[in-house]
């Protein structure tokens, strides 16, 4: 009965921590939004600033004509999920999460934010439908004692950061600069030194039940394939369809 009971708590746990794909800067691709989707990825990045009161996305202060998140990413979502009948795919299990990086000041974008995700519930609120896509909040995010006044979006968590059990259930995952632990290039193997202190940090993230992600890594496959064998379970990339045949 033991060894069931076991065998059933690390299948849970790998389950849990399935290898999942991240569209780094997704919208400053050829084609923002569509390709990410179409390999299937399970989180897609959009940097956004406030500007003449719409959420525009941009890596760097935007120009006049900077596109909306309205129109590369919310309307499209919306679009899906009229067409999949509640869900943003016609694969059963397929659903991701919009991670919007904030560059503006939280307190001034989320509000904004709220309002686009209320006129689509069903399309963004996982508690009232368990396929919607899931926003979370990285970059310049609020407070952390302030998580719980914005409901239905989560947070990207950092390792250096302290949550309540309540605060924890609102973090999606944990994200860190690779940098901080290794200059590793992606060239041979990590050396055992960056790697110690590598696999402290994923630990620390998987004690708490949550996935890790590390940005800034060497992004080509022995690079995705090496930190995968460590244990990161979100591959960061701005190669989305070559590392989903690299590592899937």
């Amino acid at each position: 009965m033991l060894l069931r009971t076991l065998a059933i708590f690390f299948l849970t746990a790998s389950a849990a921590f399935a290898q999942k794909i991240y569209s780094y800067n997704d919208y400053a691709k050829p084609r923002p939004f569509v390709e990410a989707y179409e390999q299937r990825a399970d989180f897609i990045e959009a940097d956004i600033w406030l500007q003449d009161g719409k959420l525009v996305v941009s890596q760097d202060k935007p120009q006049a004509n900077a596109p909306t998140l309205d129109s590369l990413y919310i309307k499209p979502i919306a679009k899906l999920f009229q067409q999949n009948k509640d869900k943003p795919s016609p694969d059963r299990d397929y659903t991701f999460s919009l991670v919007v990086d904030v560059k503006d000041n939280p307190a001034d974008v989320l509000p904004k934010l709220l309002t686009l995700l209320q006129e689509n519930l069903m399309c963004f609120n996982r508690s009232a439908n368990a396929k919607a896509v899931q926003v979370i909040i990285s970059g310049n995010r609020p407070k952390v004692d302030t998580y719980l006044d914005y409901p239905i979006l989560q947070f990207d968590g950092r390792p250096s950061e302290v949550y309540d059990q309540e605060t924890l259930r609102r973090v999606a995952l944990i994200s860190d600069n690779f940098r901080s632990y290794s200059r590793w290039d992606g060239t041979g193997d990590i050396s055992d030194e960056d790697r110690d202190k590598l696999k402290r940090v994923i630990k620390r993230a998987h004690s708490d039940s949550k996935p890790i992600r590390f940005w800034a890594i060497p992004d080509v496959p022995n690079g995705w394939k090496q930190v995968k064998k460590l244990g990161v379970d979100i591959i960061n990339t701005d190669n989305v369809a070559e590392a989903v045949k690299a590592i899937r």
